[in-house]
């Protein structure tokens, strides 16, 4: 779902990009689109809270490629469907909080959310109760569903949207702003840390800016972009933890369980370049050219690891090795819809 703006809408592929989107719709169960297909089976596994939610955003992001309204059509009652599974609660906790409209994840022995690396059973980066990028992109979801709904002629049901994101982003600005540190909090209310807040610096703060709809207060905008910028951007992409951390990881390398140990413990995952240039030219929304300096460092690497294409990972320091899958979906959509999107205009 990240991937197919940047692999199939930038470079034309729509007719590819609409057939994943009505085939991903037929497989939703309990609200919840698979996160993966083992081999051999028909039948995907559901737990990640946060792949259906990025649903949405590559649904907004066809459209606006393809202006497909019939795609759309089909879609909408699997959509609806998805929120009201979410209002109401689904699979491994996860839920809308009645008492803030924030949403809360989390299971035991469960990683749901994109840093999933899990290892003999220890899961390394929990991140159980309301984390951030899952409630940016739950208000996203809301306000897309909000306007299709309204576009179809159903005002009620797209009020009822518009009431339960304005009490998420309320909540959202109200919960997650740390003034200590000038950017957000990962997790609030986290079980893991007896139910106070996560203050490590991650790069998931970005998608409270970078999406369609961002949830965050404008005015907090330049601090949580300026934070990210100096602790976790690297010449080729982001760090998944800020150095100043104690459970900082500099290398990828070793066993098993000691790349685990430091798959999102800061390593540098490339695809996150992409919210972080989006943030940025929100932020400087005349600075194309700046925000096309952040994918310097992307070009030497199509000469590394694998020939014209971009690894998964790399190491946290510098010579900042690849590491991990030598050729990686979201790597290359995210590099690639980010230059196509701060190439110069024409003469």
């Amino acid at each position: 779902m990240i991937s197919l703006d940047g692999l199939a809408c930038v470079t034309g592929r729509l007719v590819e990009a609409g057939y994943i989107l009505r085939t991903f719709g037929q497989y939703v169960r309990d609200g919840l689109i698979p996160n993966m297909f083992p081999d051999g089976s028909n039948e995907g596994l559901y737990h990640t809270a946060d792949a259906t939610l990025w649903f949405f955003h590559a649904v907004d992001r066809y459209l606006a490629a393809s202006g497909d309204r019939e795609t759309l059509e089909v879609l909408m009652p699997k959509l609806a469907e998805i929120a009201r599974c979410h209002l109401e609660g689904t699979r491994f906790g996860i839920h809308v909080d009645p008492k803030d409209d924030l949403l809360i994840q989390g299971a035991d022995g469960y990683q749901l959310t994109w840093m999933d690396a899990m290892c003999d059973g220890w899961v390394v980066t929990p991140r159980r109760g309301k984390a951030v990028e899952i409630n940016a992109l739950w208000y996203n979801a809301l306000r897309l569903l909000e306007g299709w709904t309204r576009g179809a002629g159903d005002a009620a049901a797209a009020d009822a949207l518009a009431a339960r994101a304005e009490g998420c982003q309320r909540s959202f600005n109200a919960r997650f702003w740390n003034p200590a540190s000038g950017c957000l909090y990962d997790v609030v209310e986290c079980p893991d840390l007896a139910g106070q807040d996560d203050a490590a610096c991650r790069p998931n703060q970005l998608l409270a800016i970078s999406l369609t709809h961002p949830v965050l207060d404008p005015a907090r905008w330049a601090p949580v972009v300026e934070t990210v910028r100096a602790k976790l951007v690297t010449p080729v992409g982001l760090r998944s933890l800020a150095p100043d951390h104690p459970d900082f990881k500099p290398t990828y390398h070793g066993d098993l369980r000691t790349r685990d140990a430091a798959y999102h413990e800061g390593t540098v995952w490339a695809w996150l370049i992409g919210p972080f240039v989006d943030a940025w030219l929100k932020v400087h929304p005349e600075d194309r050219e700046g925000a096309r300096g952040f994918l310097a460092g992307f070009v030497p690497q199509l000469d590394e690891a694998c020939i014209g294409t971009l690894s998964e990972i790399f190491d946290a320091v510098g010579p900042y090795t690849p590491r991990g899958c030598v050729a990686q979906a979201w790597s290359v959509a995210e590099v690639l819809r980010c230059w196509v999107r701060t190439a110069p205009p024409p003469a």
